[in-house]
């Protein structure tokens, strides 16, 4: 054969080569785009669960400010979950029906994370005037929640009430946070390292936790 021949041949195996290298990196960028969690904003979700006065916003949600006070008595805000991969969830600790599951459930999460100084969680009571800090200390015994891991806090009802409606959007329309106001939800919410909503998952659900638990994963590839 001729060296024209075997230089040809050379060549279309270099081109062949080359386009097996991008056909293989795009198909990889396509599946990578394709496992990426979706960014929650208030438009994308049930208008039922979204304060009026976001129901048309399209981009840059992100959970706002907030100060609260945890089991041990410390003050809990925004900037303790900065650059973190958090859960958050709304309970109360007289709750007799799912809040003891997702307690049980979020302590799963909690182990699974354990060595991971990056992933936190946090949990509002939802009867803030009820859950003293003493109250919120012998619950996190019970549930084995680790102090500075998991937060369990309480604070103004009208604050908690307002990020359950205005940030987390994890419960349905049921009021502001008044005397008679009271809210009761299952939803555990997945917060990645910018303050965005990434995930909503049911908290009695332990499929859902497991997802939870896949995407949090996810998360912290994308870091």
């Amino acid at each position: 054969m001729s060296q024209n021949f075997f230089a040809k041949s050379k060549y279309t195996f270099i081109a062949m080569g080359v386009l097996s290298v991008i056909i293989i990196s795009y198909l990889y960028h396509l599946n990578n785009k394709a496992k990426s969690l979706p960014i929650y904003n208030p438009i994308d979700i049930n208008p039922r669960l979204v304060d009026e006065s976001l129901l048309n916003k399209s981009k840059n949600h992100i959970i706002g400010a907030f100060k609260l006070t945890d089991q041990d008595g410390n003050t809990v805000t925004e900037s303790d979950f900065d650059n973190k991969i958090y859960i958050a969830d709304f309970f109360f600790t007289r709750c007799g029906t799912i809040c003891p599951i997702m307690s049980n459930n979020m302590y799963i999460l909690q182990q699974e994370f354990i060595n991971n100084s990056s992933i936190k969680f946090l949990s509002h009571s939802v009867t803030p005037v009820m859950d003293s800090v003493p109250v919120l200390k012998t619950y996190a015994k019970a549930h084995g929640a680790i102090s500075g891991k998991w937060h369990i806090t309480t604070g103004d009802k009208k604050e908690i009430y307002n990020l359950a409606r205005k940030n987390y959007f994890a419960v349905l329309d049921e009021g502001d946070g008044g005397d008679q106001d009271f809210i009761h939800t299952e939803q555990f919410i997945l917060i990645d390292t910018q303050k965005r909503i990434r995930g909503f998952y049911d908290g009695t659900n332990k499929l859902e936790v497991e997802q939870a638990i896949k995407d949090i994963y996810l998360l912290i590839s994308e870091k």
